[in-house]
């Protein structure tokens, strides 16, 4: 049998992040843009100006938690806010919007995450970044 694995290139890497960019800079947002591969290793950080240095470790953890249990970090944002505490002890999840898996053919092939303004605005802007690359 045999089977192709797509994988997420450093082109695909820059239109996700310049797509993410665009949507920051439109709304005047100030964020740490991060893309990861499919195993969650670092492939393209971005630092747009004025963004506190806090969010880089936010935004690679909201990529890497992604594309670890391959769905939007909002999942364990809502199950926290619902009550749901035991989710804060599964180890590499984040419970805050703004990190989105990405897939390519109904393949994952790695994640964004965003930080620095508010979590469905970090989302927003993930979202722009994933459309980039599909359109």
């Amino acid at each position: 049998m045999t089977m192709n694995k797509i994988i997420l290139t450093l082109d695909d890497a820059k239109k996700i992040a310049a797509g993410a960019e665009a949507e920051a800079k439109r709304n005047e947002w100030p964020v740490v843009i991060v893309i990861v591969d499919d195993g969650g290793h670092l492939l393209y950080l971005q630092r747009l100006d004025h963004t506190q240095f806090g969010s880089i470790n936010v935004a690679i953890e909201k990529a890497r938690a992604a594309i670890a249990f391959r769905r939007p970090t909002k999942i364990w944002e809502e199950n926290i806010a619902e009550g749901r505490l035991r989710y804060l002890n599964l180890p590499g999840t984040l419970p805050i919007e703004g990190g989105l898996p990405v897939t390519v053919n109904n393949q994952f092939v790695g994640a964004i995450g965003v930080s620095g303004v508010r979590s469905f605005e970090d989302a927003q802007i993930a979202q722009a970044g994933i459309d980039a690359l599909v359109s």
